[in-house]
Formats: C-alpha cells, structure tokens, sequence
C-alpha cells in the first residue's frame, strides 16, 4: 500500500490543508497552492517517474478486497513514514494519520481507492486555532467540569477527523388514506348539540429526499454526538481527492450500503407518511387506515465529512471516556462532559456555609 505525503513543489516540505482559505500551505518556505495547482504538479511527478520506469516493472496498485479491508484478527497494521523512516502503527480503517516522531502528515491511499473511493469530501471550513478557542469557551462556561479536561495537554489533543458517511438522495410516490372525524358542539339555552362528520381522507404525491446522512463505521462509539453536530452543508463537498486529508486524520467506511438500506428505505417510508399525515388538517382527529410508500429512485455517496473531536478518559474507577465534537464546517458543538465531584463538593459546602451564616444571623436579630 502507498503512503503518500503531498510534497510541496518548491521545497518538498510537507504540505497541509488550511481550510482558513481551502489551500495547501508548506510550513518551510511559506508557500501556497491552490489544490489544481498540488494536483498538476503530482501528475506531472507521476509521469515522469513513469518515463524513468521500465515497463515490465510497472505494476497497478492492488484493489483492497472486502476480506482484506477489516482484518480482526489483525486489526493493527505497519507503514513507513516517507519522510523520516519510523513506523506508524494504524488499525484497519485509518486512512490518513500523522507520523509520531516527525509529525508528518501521511495519507494511506490504498485505503481510499477502488470500492472504498469516496465520491466527494466535504473540507475543513474551521482551522485549528477556532476550534481550540471555540473549545475552550464552551467547557469553561461548565462551573463542574475537571480542569483537566481543557488544560494544555487536553487542548493539544484536539484532532480533525474526516469520518465516512453515506448521504442518502431519493425519491418516491406515497399515498396515505385514512378516516377524518370533525366534531362541532354548541348550546341553546340548556341544550348541548354536538355534530360529528366523518369524512374519507386520501392524500398522495411524489416526494423527494435530499442528503440523508447515515454512519459508515462501525468503530465510531461517538456516533450521537457526531449525529448531534449535523446538519453539514452537503451541497459545499467537492470531488474526492486525497489532498484534502493532508494534515488531518481520516477514516475509511467498514459498513456497506447494502447493510443499511432497508434501514434507511423504512426511514424514509416513516419520513414520508409523517409528511403527507401533516398535510391532513381541518379535522378534530384523523385515523390512517391504508399506507402505501414505493422508492422510484434512490442514489448514494460514499462521503467523507469534517469533524473536530478530543477525547477524555476520566481519572476515577470507571475511567469513562467523553468526547467533544465540532462540525468542521458550520461550527456546530455537542460534547459529553465529565464532572468533578470535588468542584462540586466545594460548590455545595460554600453554599451551604453562606446559608447557615444568614439563618444564625436572622436568628440572633430575631
């Protein structure tokens, strides 16, 4: 399998993704690139290593099989860093990371090809220096929270991850039918009427669903949280190309379609008749009787979206871990954060202290 590190075209230093302006910046000579800029001069570097390579040793990349894509009984692989040697340690669906001792990014880019190349990627539209910031003003506003969970050490941990999705478009011709009951009541002198009609309701149409977003890995524990910093602007994704990953870390799919398409078909059932329910009005009550929901189209990408994610393990027996996540493109937060018990154990002995010095002081004026 290549690893890959996008070199800069001036210097060969490791380029990055700066999602500030959506270019690629080289840290050593400061220069910027536009991605069509990083991606003609790799193709131009391919070609020409192809020139200086003799034919009968030229060799097609391997296809990663479904077997060979998640191995359990050895979920953690080996690869070399390109730039200084070591070994980076990765599990199986790690498709871009950094290297430990040089901290060089690298993209794994036989995990992303063939069967497993995603159709687009939404980038990074939030740096690192925002998200750090935005973190730390939404956990200190937390009176509870352990210091430790944004320290220095806690904050550097903070890490964007491209997480694979399967955004969902489709369409279909629903049809609800039903009983509406309307019910009038109104009194002469001391007489009350009440009038009921029951009317047969049919409501149908063709319905269109747009980007319904669904998990594709397994491994994903924070998949609510991930969930609750939707939506993502899926109509700003471009067409995959690994460039984007340079500097972040990224995962790759281990959940097929197929496994979670009668899932979504019933979702989108239950979506659909709850859409032609709420055009049913003018009745006291209406009772469906007869659904009937058919899929005429249904397309799906293999996409990766940005988010910004640190992790805690709590120091106490259950060593509980909790995550914080960010949309990577809207700024959207959600976390589930640890409480300190000492903190709150001061709140409440301070509290209590204050109150019982005010009852002694209205008891003794009393």
């Amino acid at each position: 399998m290549e690893v890959i590190t996008h070199k800069c075209p001036n210097c060969d230093g490791a380029l990055t993704f700066d999602p500030s302006d959506q270019k690629f910046h080289c840290p050593y000579c400061m220069s910027i690139f536009t991605e069509e800029e990083v991606t003609t001069f790799e193709a131009s570097q391919k070609a020409a290593r192809m020139q200086d390579t003799p034919e009968e040793i030229i060799e097609e990349a391997p296809d990663i099989s479904e077997e060979q894509a998640v191995d359990e009984e050895n979920p953690m692989d080996l690869f070399t860093c390109p730039s200084c040697g070591a070994e980076i340690v990765t599990d199986a669906t790690t498709a871009a990371t950094y290297c430990y001792f040089c901290h060089n990014p690298v993209v794994l880019s036989g995990r992303l090809s063939g069967k497993f190349l995603p159709n687009k990627v939404l980038p990074f539209a939030i740096e690192k220096e925002k998200a750090t910031a935005d973190f730390l003003a939404w956990a200190q506003k937390k009176w509870f929270v352990p210091r430790d969970f944004f320290n220095k050490a806690q904050v550097e941990k903070l890490t964007g991850v491209y997480f694979p999705y399967w955004a969902v478009d489709a369409q279909a011709d629903g049809e609800i039918s039903g009983t509406g009951t309307s019910i009038r009541v109104w009194r002469v002198g001391d007489l009350e009427y009440t009038e009921t009609k029951v009317f047969d309701v049919q409501r149908k149409g063709k319905l269109r669903f747009n980007d319904l977003v669904k998990n594709a890995l397994s491994k994903n524990t924070q998949q609510k949280m991930v969930e609750s910093v939707q939506p993502f602007p899926i109509e700003k994704a471009v067409t995959f190309k690994n460039q984007y990953l340079s500097g972040f870390q990224a995962e790759k799919r281990d959940i097929e379609y197929a496994t979670i398409q009668d899932d979504i078909q019933k979702e989108l059932a239950d979506y659909g008749e709850s859409l032609l329910s709420n055009s049913v009005g003018g009745y006291t009550s209406f009772k469906r009787n007869h659904r009937n929901f058919q899929l005429t189209d249904e397309d799906n990408q293999y996409m990766l979206l940005p988010v910004w994610l640190v992790t805690y393990r709590s120091n106490d027996q259950s060593k509980k871990t909790f995550y914080y996540a960010m949309n990577g493109q809207t700024g959207k937060v959600s976390g589930i954060l640890p409480i300190s018990y000492k903190r709150l154990g001061f709140t409440a002995g301070g509290i209590f202290t204050v109150l019982a010095i005010l009852f002694m002081i209205v008891g003794y004026l009393i």
